[in-house]
């Protein structure tokens, strides 16, 4: 087996009122360098890994392991470097990106072949659903649904943005996120959420990002649901507005929390809001465009 790289972005879901269908690639990565072993050998370089024991519990390789049995494959040992830009239970798919890193490790280290749908279709049946999986495979800005035949996705050009996320000390599982949603919505207010996300999506398509973020902020699925989990939600709203933000949301089910900005406007908004936030480490990002990469 020839050594090689897989690099996974990070993502972030919902985007608002796009919620369990919206996802965004970000220019944070998880990355494995991979080479031929007699035995197991792994090297995690980041505190935004969890502890390593044993390699059998280790959640790449059991995702690689499970996707190599499926095709009647075994998968050999190797020697694994991993390194990660993303924090983890932060909202930023850190379980997402290391899915799509234990495919893409199968898929090469046993020749499967997968095709970009295979693989999202594992993806999605591992994660739950394509909202973070699905920007993680194909990079940009993508939309996407699962039926039970199978996932459809449109990936959409959002050009011309800055991003800044506003990363706290303390995570917040997704399942406790989760818990707070109600189980239903009456009718009226499904149909009114469901136009707020079809004007974000119209807005974002005729490159109408003054519209996007008042959209992105009126979300009614989660965020309301959610707020009072995320410190400093109104404060990071309102501020970011402030400084120029377009709109801000919750980066999937937080804490972490995201602005769009105009293109060169998020360095001036990310030095505003570190005086305001010392605790949180504030980040420009870029919006990632190619997805997972193997070299």
């Amino acid at each position: 087996m020839r050594p090689f790289r897989i690099r996974v972005p990070a993502s972030s879901a919902n985007i608002g009122p796009g919620f369990d269908s919206m996802g965004l690639a970000l220019n944070l990565y998880l990355t494995l360098d991979i080479s031929a072993s007699d035995k197991w050998e792994i090297e995690q370089h980041s505190p935004h890994l969890p502890e390593l024991v044993r390699t059998d519990d280790h959640f790449i390789v059991q995702i690689a392991r499970d996707i190599a049995s499926r095709w009647r494959q075994e998968l050999s040992a190797c020697k694994m470097a991993v390194r990660s830009d993303i924090p983890l239970a932060r909202g930023l798919g850190s379980s997402a990106s290391a899915i799509v890193a234990g495919i893409e490790l199968a898929d090469q280290a046993c020749g499967l072949s997968l095709t970009r749908e295979q693989k999202l279709t594992l993806a999605t049946e591992i994660e739950g659903h394509p909202d973070n999986v699905a920007p993680a495979l194909m990079g940009g800005f993508v939309i996407s649904t699962a039926t039970e035949r199978m996932i459809d996705w449109v990936q959409l050009p959002v050009p011309g943005v800055d991003v800044v996320v506003y990363i706290p000390d303390d995570g917040l599982e997704t399942k406790a996120a989760r818990n707070v949603l109600p189980d239903t919505y009456t009718r009226e207010r499904a149909a009114s959420a469901s136009a707020v996300s079809n004007v974000l999506i119209a807005s974002l398509a005729s490159g109408d990002f003054q519209m996007a973020g008042r959209m992105m902020e009126r979300d009614l699925f989660h965020e309301p649901y959610r707020k009072d989990m995320i410190p400093h939600y109104d404060n990071i709203r309102s501020e970011a507005k402030k400084s120029g933000a377009y709109g801000t949301v919750i980066s999937g089910s937080g804490p972490t929390m995201m602005s769009f900005a105009p293109k060169g406007k998020g360095e001036a908004i990310l030095h505003y809001c570190k005086d305001l936030l010392p605790n949180y480490q504030i980040a420009l990002l870029q919006i990632d465009h190619e997805g997972v990469v193997v070299k």
